[in-house]
């Protein structure tokens, strides 16, 4: 039996809130994991590569990294718009497809077609949330 309701305090990974009761153990609704549980600090933590984009007035940046919230606290930035799986390829792929767009480097004019593809994106959900996710699978297997 599933039920759904506040864990008894933050998800040690994500730090969400919302969680789950499945067979006696609390999960966390957003990434999966189990409550309790902490990942082991002697271990590193797998590599997620993402790609991200980064709203700026009416530019966007597409990037990746492995380590998205040092790297996204050294950009400036209104709005994180998105994140996808992937690293370099993906990103040389989004590169191209927007490639008409190209401002400079890594920033693109934020046009509809921009808007739409980050969008639907977004709508998988939170980056964050999503990051945890992605997180905490690789840590599962």
């Amino acid at each position: 039996m599933t039920t759904s309701t506040a864990l008894p305090g933050p998800c040690t990974l994500c730090g969400d809130a919302d969680g789950r009761r499945v067979s006696g153990s609390w999960y966390c609704a957003a990434c999966g994991w189990r409550y309790g549980d902490v990942p082991d600090p002697d271990l590193p933590l797998p590599r997620i590569d993402v790609v991200y984009y980064l709203r700026f007035d009416r530019r966007v940046k597409i990037g990746t990294s492995m380590r998205p919230r040092q790297r996204l606290a050294s950009i400036r930035h209104d709005e994180l718009l998105a994140f996808e799986p992937g690293g370099r390829p993906v990103e040389q792929q989004r590169h191209r497809e927007f490639a008409h767009l190209r401002e400079g480097g890594e920033w693109f004019t934020f046009s509809h077609e921009l808007q739409v593809h980050t969008t639907t994106l977004r709508a998988e959900g939170d980056p964050w949330r999503l990051h945890a996710r992605w997180l905490s699978e690789a840590l599962r297997s």
